[in-house]
């Protein structure tokens, strides 16, 4: 009897290490000399990454501090979800950065359109906010694996549970 082998695709972010970037992020806003005095700010509630800055232009460096520790941290930019710059109290302008867990179900059926329009020899179905790609042959697996990764989606995936 053929066995089935199958594997999951899930978008996760690790809210750990947003944690330790946020807060390496934090110490370096608290010690350069640009944010002397300055009322400049990043933290972390939930998945939810708050930036203070005293106006948009320092609000995109601490954007950028932020962003470097994420990256650092192996945290995609493409899981964060950019919200719009806010005017916040004391003059100064806030932004939400929400970061990504799971996938959106209009991206899974359009991963599983992709998915099936690729002539790859297996099935995916949506599973909550993840998806299950299943066929008889690993190297089918394999393929669709390397067909996914090369894809353009916005946001970045993880392949788990192989078995």
């Amino acid at each position: 009897m053929a066995k089935d082998y199958s594997f999951d695709v899930v978008c996760r972010t690790d809210l750990q290490e947003a944690m330790n970037a946020v807060n390496q992020a934090a110490k370096e806003i608290g010690t350069r000399y640009d944010f002397k005095g300055s009322k400049s700010s990043v933290s972390l509630d939930g998945a939810v990454i708050t930036l203070v800055g005293d106006d948009d232009f320092k609000l995109r460096l601490v954007r950028e501090i932020v962003n470097g520790k994420l990256v650092k941290r192996g945290i995609s930019l493409k899981n964060i979800e950019e919200k719009k710059k806010e005017a916040a109290a004391g003059g100064t302008v806030r932004q939400l950065l929400e970061l990504k867990n799971g996938i959106p179900s209009e991206l899974a059926k359009d991963i599983v359109k992709r998915v099936k329009a690729s002539k790859i020899k297996v099935s995916a179905k949506i599973n909550g906010d993840e998806l299950r790609v299943s066929g008889k042959d690993k190297d089918d697996l394999q393929a669709c694996i390397a067909f996914l990764r090369k894809e353009e989606l916005p946001c970045e995936l993880q392949f788990v549970n192989y078995r």
